[in-house]
């Protein structure tokens, strides 16, 4: 593929797929706002620590105000930014893709929503990811899913199959394993119940996402939550998709075994030592994307007349972390505990 590659948004997710691309020979461009980041890599390279391997990859490295310079229109532009820097992202970049171009959100939440209007529905391509990162310090990256545990699934908006998904998914073959899907919203909707389930309320515990496995009350809060999620996406049509690679009969099952197949498999690909990505932003003190994930079914679930009462719970004591007026950790337990209670 001899095409200009832009990959947006360069933090842990970013800086992943930037340096897997760049070592498979694509001429790929990592733009971020962090600039101690983007020095560093500009003048080190990326960094990038996996379970079963290290990389040192020399990498072409933007500053948000440098893109203007460039002198020819970027063909790919992979946007890997947090759900809530996607609008004014989406506006930068557009300028600069060509007109024929395609934008794909490797992000969580549907940011399909609020991207497709303003670049065009015809140069937007869905895409779910399953890739679990951290960075806490400037070009240094530690990737905690494996390449065999790494996966994009990938669907045009319009749910034909079409040369360019087929393309787009060989080029991410080089970051993890790829699929190409036909009913993409389903697909982006049951990522989205997986992260409703995990993030806030482990961001809101400070534990490692496999410990929903070993806490009961966390365990049941998390698949009451998915409940309220499936019911909200059912009642606007979204039917549920197998993903991370698995088959529709590995996917079939009442609505709690389909639940607890979704975050178990989730688990068990990201590994012991991940912290998802509420908690890193918990501990970096930034805002978090729970307003995107949660916050979104409790808005959706206004909009199809559906009762979210814990989504809108964990996405309430989200934003007591994010003032400052509470600190992740498991002395939170008896708030969750109130919520699942009614108290």
């Amino acid at each position: 593929m001899d095409k200009k590659i832009a990959v947006l948004g360069t933090g842990a997710i970013g800086s992943s797929v930037g340096a897997d691309l760049t070592r498979a020979g694509y001429d790929a461009w990592m733009i971020d706002q962090w600039p101690a980041h983007i020095e560093t890599i500009k003048a080190h390279g990326i960094r990038i620590t996996m379970p079963d391997e290290e990389l040192h990859v020399p990498v072409r490295a933007l500053h948000l105000c440098e893109v203007c310079s460039l002198d020819q229109p970027f063909d790919i532009v992979l946007l890997t930014a947090k759900s809530y820097d996607s609008r004014w992202m989406t506006e930068f970049i557009k300028p600069y893709l060509k007109p024929d171009g395609v934008l794909v959100s490797l992000q969580n939440s549907l940011n399909d929503e609020w991207i497709a209007p303003i670049i065009g529905h015809t140069r937007d391509v869905g895409c779910v990811v399953e890739l679990s990162a951290e960075i806490f310090e400037p070009g240094i990256v530690q990737r905690n899913t494996t390449r065999k545990g790494t996966w994009f699934g990938l669907g045009e908006l319009h749910g034909r199959v079409t040369p360019r998904v087929k393309e787009l998914a060989d080029l991410l073959s080089h970051v993890g394993k790829t699929s190409v899907t036909t009913n993409i919203w389903g697909a982006k909707w049951t990522k989205l119940i997986a992260n409703v389930m995990l993030q806030a309320p482990i961001g809101i515990l400070g534990v490692y996402e496999w410990e929903a496995t070993e806490i009961p009350l966390l365990f049941e809060l998390c698949i009451r939550l998915g409940r309220e999620a499936t019911r909200v996406g059912s009642a606007l049509g979204y039917v549920i998709e197998a993903i991370y690679g698995l088959s529709a009969e590995e996917f079939m099952g009442s609505e709690d075994e389909v639940l607890k197949k979704n975050l178990m498999t989730l688990i068990a690909h990201i590994g012991k030592k991940a912290r998802n990505s509420v908690l890193q932003d918990h501990l970096k003190g930034r805002y978090s994307e729970v307003d995107y994930l949660n916050g979104l079914i409790v808005a959706k679930g206004k909009e199809a007349r559906i009762p979210t009462p814990l989504n809108e719970g964990v996405t309430l004591l989200t934003k007591e972390i994010q003032h400052g007026r509470l600190r992740p950790g498991r002395a939170n337990l008896p708030l969750l505990e109130n919520l699942m209670t009614g108290h």
